[in-house]
């Protein structure tokens, strides 16, 4: 009798084993902190495995164009899914918004970011963290704030410049810049700064971050890529915790 329960035992985790999928996952730097929390909530609940790389939007792009095997891409903007969909590497129809990011002037020093258009400016900041407008959305918001502020012209002297997000942050993470235009969510959550301190930027001075996700050709009529695609954009408690990284839906 023990035999057969446990022969039942063994039998039940094999076949849990073959039941479960993994799911290879191309996701935008800005949303790594959100993914890693969505991905320990969806394996949980179902079993499958979010096999999940971070990076820059663009340089996936490049990958997933030399056939890189990722199935689902969320990208930091809109453009790059349509441009994927459009040059048959992804699969029509499955472009659709996942988050409105948002851009914060942030500082790892504590009570240092002043919300003045001119603090950029002041003598206190020495070197101020920006994406390339060219290569990341965030990068381009900033660009536009700085415009509409009037004042770009007189802080690029001062532009440490990454080309991504990711690295931006770091830049001013490390003090290498006093302060920098980064992702909110990546020093956001629950309604606070995580740490430093930070002006989040009113969204009227720049372009919606409209942040699109797409099924990629490898992940096309695949079960567990659309079931893991409807839990992010269905889930109650997966949208919460977007939505507790800043990001608006």
């Amino acid at each position: 009798m023990k035999q057969s329960l446990l022969l039942l035992a063994v039998a039940a985790i094999f076949s849990t084993s073959a039941d479960a999928a993994d799911i290879n996952v191309a996701v935008a730097a800005n949303f790594t902190a959100p993914m890693k929390e969505l991905a320990a909530m969806y394996e949980k609940e179902t079993g499958n495995k979010i096999l999940a790389s971070y990076g820059a939007t663009g340089a996936f792009y490049a990958q997933i164009k030399n056939g890189a095997p990722y199935q689902v891409l969320f990208a930091a903007d809109a453009k790059t899914p349509a441009k994927i969909v459009k040059e048959g590497l992804g699969a029509e129809d499955t472009n659709k918004v996942y988050a409105y990011g948002k851009l914060v002037l942030w500082s790892a020093a504590p009570d240092f970011v002043k919300e003045d258009k001119n603090f950029i400016l002041s003598d206190k900041v020495k070197k101020i963290a920006v994406a390339n407008p060219k290569l990341a959305p965030y990068g381009e918001a900033a660009y536009q704030t700085m415009t509409a502020w009037g004042n770009l012209k007189k802080a690029e002297p001062k532009f440490v410049t990454g080309d991504n997000i990711g690295k931006t942050f770091q830049y001013a993470k490390t003090a290498n810049a006093q302060v920098g235009f980064i992702a909110l969510s990546q020093v956001f959550k629950d309604g606070k700064m995580t740490s430093g301190s930070g002006w989040i930027i009113p969204t009227d001075l720049y372009q919606p971050i409209r942040q699109d996700v797409v099924v990629l050709k490898p992940g096309k009529g695949n079960k567990e890529v659309a079931d893991f695609l409807k839990f992010v954009e269905t889930n109650p408690h997966a949208k919460k915790l977007i939505e507790s990284y800043g990001y608006g839906l």
